[in-house]
């Protein structure tokens, strides 16, 4: 079958295809359902089935004679080392990993918190929970230490995995003290500690709670995969919530199994042997999804990347990584190509490696505007595929099913809606939008296999998050129109779409725009309160490498180019030059915040910002333009 008829057989009959799907794991006891609706809208994926995630990431792969191909590649920059790890030497670090938390009393349903830099660790810790039906919960290495005691508090864990410290280009980041103090500071205490101990910062280990993690497992008994319901939680994923209490995306064993499975092949186009590159991190959904089980689930070979795609050492790393392991298909952030467009723009880095391994490029995390697109597919000469998902779905929402049926790219659209995934367009009443119409995107439930089943230990809290606003619907937060082809253009969170004198405008159209100006390298438009209109967008403008013109002529330039292109009607008349934007360590920019500094109202230093000392620098820009007066 091709995409259509795949895509409608999955809405037609939701059993037979997810049944069907399901096939392709190895199961302890087989799934003879696939839907309970039972708890309606509460509903499971394979209600009887038994399995285990780590045995069909690791040991079917080494029974099916290739324990020798390599399961993880770590490249890292930062510390200048590179190093292999075949899927049978990963069998034993697994399983011995595995043994040293069953040593150490945790148990099925146990929580195990994991707050690990861009090593093989990492995911050996991932994989070792997943073995004896632990649920892990991993947070990103040197998150500040009151937010890590949040996460703490709300999940429990029996036990922490932790590294030392991590590397950053010019600094080493000591994670041991940060844990110390999350554990002074959470109620919630862990029995133990295992402390990955890197050169960089050796840590100071407690008696009694701390213990190295190497010397751990090598004397450690190995340990068997333990069945798990395929209903029950592989792991915790925390994600930022509006009331600054972090929402626990729980994610289902058995349904996570077979949908990320279904991607590797279908969308991606990788098969056993291929190498997947997922250039994020751990401590993110991407790194969860396709650096850790997606890839090992299918027999590829994932890289763990240490380092960043401009600086270490230059803006060419990324295409170094890609031609010395021969890379097959890319997954990066947008953010990051604008990084290395602004630092290399006419792409000079590019020609000095073979990348002829590469068949695709995917972008996700943060929308793909169309001027991004266009420059890395003129740079890369492969297609590039802009894909739209969230951290409570754990896999893509809506795509271009390369290895199934590719479709026609639309250069601004992540193209149309994957497999159970019922995606329409909503008027505030919750109505059903035309083609071409800007609303709410909501998805008909249910949800298919792997998605979000409900939050940690806060039932109440994920129904009036995300089933309330449209019954009958998954309310994703994001805004956006339906083409008449069915190809969905995300154009902003439902926060970001404004109202400008009772017109209700995209600031992503407004960001099309800007980005398209050959000066400008990276780019943001929030909605400023005014008294007259209600609402103003403002533009933050980052300039490329080597731009020397007056700032206020380019200013110029980008307002003339608004107005033209999306209309008087949109009252773009500010904008100001930035050195850089505020955003998350996974590269979404924080324009939520940069709001409520332009209205000069009260705001919180978001746990996930990269640079904190970038939002002084965004109130000043604001002041010199009329706002953040407050």
């Amino acid at each position: 079958m091709g995409y259509r008829e795949t895509y409608e057989a999955s809405l037609r009959d939701p059993e037979a295809f997810w049944l069907e799907q399901a096939k392709a794991i190895d199961w302890d006891q087989a799934p003879t359902r696939a839907l309970d609706e039972s708890k309606a809208p509460l509903y499971e994926w394979y209600p009887d089935a038994m399995g285990n995630t780590c045995y069909n990431c690791v040991d079917r792969h080494v029974a099916a004679g290739r324990g020798d191909q390599a399961a993880i590649i770590h490249d890292s920059p930062v510390t200048n080392s590179k190093t292999t790890i075949t899927y049978s030497e990963l069998l034993d670090q697994v399983s011995r990993l595995a043994g040293v938390l069953r040593g150490h009393g945790v148990l099925k349903g146990d929580r195990v918190v994991i707050y690990m830099p861009m090593v093989p660790e990492a995911l050996v810790a991932m994989l070792a929970c997943a073995r004896i039906g632990a649920v892990h919960s991993v947070v990103f290495g040197g998150f500040a230490a009151k937010e890590l005691a949040v996460r703490l508090d709300d999940c429990a864990p029996k036990a922490v995995i932790a590294g030392s410290c991590g590397i950053e280009p010019g600094r080493v980041v000591e994670y041991k003290p940060l844990l110390d103090e999350a554990i002074e500071l959470a109620e919630a205490k862990p029995d133990i500690c295992l402390i990955l101990q890197r050169e960089a910062a050796l840590a100071s280990l407690m008696p009694g709670r701390d213990f190295d993690l190497h010397d751990e497992m090598g004397r450690a008994d190995p340990a068997e995969c333990v069945p798990i319901a395929a209903t029950d939680p592989l792991y915790i994923l925390y994600t930022s919530g509006t009331t600054g209490q972090p929402k626990g995306v729980v994610r289902p064993s058995g349904g996570h199994m077979v949908a990320l499975h279904w991607t590797m092949k279908n969308l991606y186009n990788v098969e056993a042997g291929d190498v997947y590159w997922a250039a994020s991190d751990v401590g993110w959904v991407v790194g969860h999804s396709y650096i850790c089980y997606g890839p090992l689930l299918a027999g590829c070979t994932t890289i763990v990347f240490e380092g960043k795609p401009v600086g270490t050492p230059d803006a060419g790393t990324f295409w170094r990584v890609i031609a010395e392991h021969k890379v097959r298909t890319f997954f990066t952030a947008p953010t990051a190509f604008r990084a290395i467009k602004r630092e290399d723009p006419k792409g000079e880095f590019v020609g000095k490696y073979d990348m002829s391994s590469l068949q695709a490029l995917y972008f996700a995390g943060e929308r793909a505007d169309p001027d991004t697109v266009n420059w890395a597919g003129e740079m890369l000469g492969v297609p590039v595929i802009d894909h739209w998902w969230q951290t409570e779905t754990g896999y893509a929402i809506v795509a271009n099913p390369l290895g199934l049926e590719p479709q026609p790219i639309k250069v601004g659209s992540p193209t149309v809606p994957m497999p159970g995934y019922d995606v329409q367009i909503l008027s505030p009443e919750g109505e059903q939008m035309g083609a071409g119409e800007l609303g709410a995107v909501a998805i008909k439930l249910p949800l298919p296999p792997g998605t979000l089943p409900t939050l940690w230990n806060a039932q109440e809290r994920y129904l009036k998050s995300y089933l309330t606003t449209f019954p009958g619907y998954y309310e994703t937060g994001d805004a956006g129109m339906l083409d008449e082809d069915g190809y969905l253009y995300i154009m902003a969170r439902t926060d970001d779409v404004i109202n400008v004198a009772g017109h209700r405008l995209s600031t992503g159209a407004m960001e099309e725009a800007l980005a398209g100006h050959p000066d400008v390298a990276e780019c943001a438009v929030i909605g400023a309160a005014d008294t007259l209109k209600g609402q103003v967008p403002v533009g933050f403008l980052c300039l490329s490498k080597g731009v020397n013109r007056p700032e206020a002529e380019i200013v110029a330039e980008c307002v003339a180019k608004v107005r033209e292109e999306i209309g008087p009607v949109a009252a773009f008349k500010s904008a100001v030059v930035v050195d850089r934007l505020p955003k998350t360590r996974s590269g979404k920019i924080l324009r939520g915040v940069m709001v409520k500094i332009a209205d000069g109202t009260e705001w919180k230093m978001p746990a996930t910002i990269d640079d904190p000392a970038i939002l002084d620098e965004i109130g000043d820009a604001l002041q010199r333009i009329g706002f953040a007066k407050g």
